[in-house]
């Protein structure tokens, strides 16, 4: 997860994996994700990566963006609510954690830093940090 990020690149293009386009019977989230995935990985906002990272789509390529805006803003909302990319980083499953351990350190020092968060925002960094 650690190898050097083409921002020109869609998630289909970095993954060569092309999903096909959203049926009529598909939801809106389903419709917007198949979009997003065909979008260069650097046009996406904030708000992108966190329905992105929510679905586990494209975590070996977002997670690294995802921590850059959380390295300057931990706090960076996307349409949801303050810190709402940080908890769909936060609540990755532990395994994900495991094959990107640089990447799961630098995200413990980010959220060691981190005070006076909401209750359920900190619920999920003690989560994160647990053993």
């Amino acid at each position: 997860m650690t190898r050097p990020l083409n921002r020109d690149c869609s998630l289909e293009e970095l993954e060569r994996d092309r999903w096909p386009a959203p049926s009529a019977d598909d939801t809106r989230l389903v419709a917007t994700a198949l979009a997003l995935r065909r979008r260069p990985i650097g046009e996406l906002t904030v708000e992108d990566m966190r329905l992105l990272i929510g679905q586990d789509i494209g975590l070996p390529h977002l997670l690294p963006l995802a921590l850059e805006v959380l390295r300057d803003n931990p706090m960076a909302e996307g349409h949801m609510y303050e810190g709402d990319l940080l908890s769909a980083v936060l609540t990755r499953n532990p395994s994900v954690w495991a094959e990107c351990s640089e990447l799961s350190r630098e995200l413990r020092v980010i959220v060691l830093k981190l005070t006076g968060l909401p209750p359920d925002l900190q619920q999920k960094v003690e989560r994160f940090l647990a053993p």
